[in-house]
């Protein structure tokens, strides 16, 4: 494809329950526009997933021989949803699941390959089974569609991160020196994909080779590292957090934050703004500190050059190699995120009861949660919501987002051009 021999790009997708959808929108926009504009097929090298972004990771790596309809596919997936087909809203399955949560009734049987959580999400995973054609993975992996496929799992027994690997060559495991983080190669099924997407607590945790697994993003809610490893020279991250930046003005917030300040709290006591908080505090990414870091390792290394000539980085990663079994590289980073509040958009979804819902009870139960929480915040709701109508207005907010930063994108795919403006560069430092 005229592609760089050395660039190799990484997508990253985070984790967020319901939110996902989000990553749907950019993914849709990078499935459409990138190609036209490049003039060829969009290539990704390895993807790497947390929570529900190991399920669109997944999706993506099953159907990465066919970049040009995947995105409408994933959308379509998205948009088809139904809260009461995902997870069971009947009074029956509620009261069983608190009682079970209370470790008052339900033991692991001979078999049984998941267990516990408040929600019964039956209909969700046999989604997850349906709409991805897992055997597919191996296939497009051995003929070269991608290169690598991770996905990252926390180890209940343990509380230790694993990250689940399959790729087209031999894959290095050794993630990091940290003793709380291990990799395992593997052929990667839907088990592994529901085991990182199961929200402590609320969804049941997922039992792979005899060990029960839940959300991979209590610990690495957004897998740089098992990209980098797997040889990532150029990372596309996508958080699910939002955060007001100069380049997101064009967009103004829905609500100003001093009256969600003052709604907070009115709304502290209230569980189910207690708990939607809780969960943004797990789950919803740090990437700012880690991308942070990569930059200034790349401006270690420039400065390095400038100082001591070409020969430092060769000499710095002799040493580095000898330390931590890896050598430092040089890594573009590109960053997108939602320019609005996910819990302000399901607020406002909530409160104009614009979800999809046939029975009785399950509609009165949502009509209650509405007002469960914040005036004009639903963040326990906008993990939990895998409504179709909702799903929409985030692949809307995704795809405008990414839009936004069109330019930006392609200078991050076009690795060629962006390779040789490196080489320049250091040839100027030099």
């Amino acid at each position: 494809m005229g592609r760089a021999d050395e660039a190799k790009i990484g997508l990253v997708l985070s984790g967020g329950g319901a939110r996902g959808a989000y990553e749907a929108g950019i993914i849709q926009f990078l499935c459409e526009a990138v190609p036209a504009r490049l003039g060829r097929p969009l290539r990704v090298d390895f993807i790497t997933g947390t929570s529900v972004g190991a399920i669109n990771a997944c999706f993506l790596a099953a159907t990465a021989d066919d970049t040009a309809s995947q995105g409408t596919r994933l959308v379509d997936n998205w948009k088809s949803l139904r809260i009461e087909e995902m997870i069971s809203l009947q009074a029956k399955d509620l009261f069983k699941g608190v009682l079970g949560a209370v470790g008052r009734v339900g033991k692991i049987e001979p078999g049984q390959f998941r267990y516990g959580g408040l929600l019964q999400t039956d209909g969700l995973e046999q989604f997850v089974f349906r709409h991805i054609p897992w055997r597919c993975i191996h296939r497009n992996l051995r003929d070269r569609h991608i290169d690598g496929l991770a996905v990252a799992a926390t180890r209940v027994g343990t509380g230790h991160t694993v990250v689940f690997v399959e790729t087209r060559k031999e894959a290095p495991l050794s993630w990091s020196r940290n003793p709380l983080v291990r990799g395992v190669a593997t052929h990667i099924g839907p088990r592994h994909a529901l085991a990182s997407a199961a929200i402590p607590g609320l969804f049941p945790a997922v039992k792979i080779q005899g060990r029960f697994y839940t959300d991979g993003g209590l610990r690495m809610n957004t897998p740089l590292s098992p990209a980098i490893r797997l040889g990532a020279t150029r990372l596309l991250v996508v958080s699910l957090k939002h955060k007001s930046d100069a380049d997101m003005a064009a967009d103004a917030e829905r609500v100003s934050e001093d009256i969600l300040e003052a709604e907070r709290e009115q709304a502290l006591p209230k569980p189910m703004y207690i708990a939607g908080k809780a969960l943004n505090a797990l789950l919803l990414d740090h990437t700012e500190y880690d991308i942070e870091r990569m930059e200034r390792l790349n401006v270690i290394m420039e400065a390095g050059e400038r100082a001591f000539g070409a020969q430092f980085v060769t000499m710095l990663n002799d040493e580095i190699t000898r330390l931590r079994g890896a050598p430092l590289r040089r890594l573009a980073v590109e960053q997108l995120r939602p320019s609005v509040d996910i819990g302000v958009i399901m607020s406002d979804f909530l409160r104009n009861r614009r979800y999809q819902v046939e029975g009785r009870t399950a509609r009165y139960l949502l009509d209650q949660i509405a007002d469960a929480e914040a005036a004009h915040e639903s963040d326990l709701m906008s993990y939990l919501l895998f409504d179709g109508n909702y799903a929409a207005e985030l692949i809307e907010l995704g795809y405008k987002d990414a839009k936004r930063r069109e330019e930006q994108l392609l200078r991050f795919f076009d690795v060629d051009a962006a390779t040789a403006g490196e080489e320049r560069a250091d040839a100027d430092a030099v």
